[in-house]
């Protein structure tokens, strides 16, 4: 499948050396922020600065993270994401039990993403925003092939939108991060 975000793409090592509550976190702060040290992450991901800092060396010897150039005194070692996201290769021995242990870690880590939005950011939402805020549900017929071509039509759709995190400065004026959840959940065979 093709990668139009740009995306590092974990093979089974690198989701298990990912499978850790606080590398998920760890990776997602300094994808979202920025670059940062182990000390000022070390609040954010609910660890010690000396672990936080181990589980940053541990993510950058899997090539997930790097050093970043030193900010502020240049006394700390300051670390960034590699890239902004990351995609799960299902190819290779042990990939698909580790791509399944990684996904746990990471719904057990983000938690209830849209009660939280509900309860947190929908309130303080104007009501042109609420007017396009909310959820689709629909089944559709397809083959697997059919879902594979739908799943990279949407990538080719979205990637413009994904590629302006790069340069916030660069979209017009009134935009907002949307978090876009999608699920691709195939249900059964249909009876014959």
């Amino acid at each position: 499948m093709a990668n139009p975000y740009g995306d590092l793409e974990l093979d089974a090592r690198g989701m298990r050396a990912l499978a850790h509550p606080v590398r998920v976190r760890l990776l997602g702060e300094l994808q979202r922020h920025g670059p940062s040290t182990a000390t000022r992450l070390s609040p954010l991901v609910g660890a010690t600065p000396s672990v936080t800092s181990w589980h940053l060396r541990h993510l950058a010897e899997h090539g997930m993270v790097r050093d970043a150039p030193a900010q502020g005194s240049g006394r700390e070692r300051w670390w960034e994401a590699v890239s902004r996201g990351y995609r799960l290769t299902t190819e290779g021995p042990g990939a698909l039990e580790a791509g399944r242990a990684l996904a746990g870690i990471i719904e057990e880590v983000e938690g209830d993403v849209v009660g939280d939005w509900h309860r947190d950011v929908e309130p303080t939402l104007p009501r042109e925003w609420l007017e396009v805020a909310g959820r689709s549900s629909t089944r559709v017929l397809v083959t697997r092939e059919e879902l594979l071509a739908l799943d990279a039509a949407w990538e080719q759709l979205v990637a413009p939108y994904v590629l302006r995190k790069d340069d916030p400065s660069s979209a017009p004026e009134g935009a907002r991060l949307v978090h876009v959840l999608q699920h691709l959940l195939p249900g059964a065979p249909l009876d014959g």
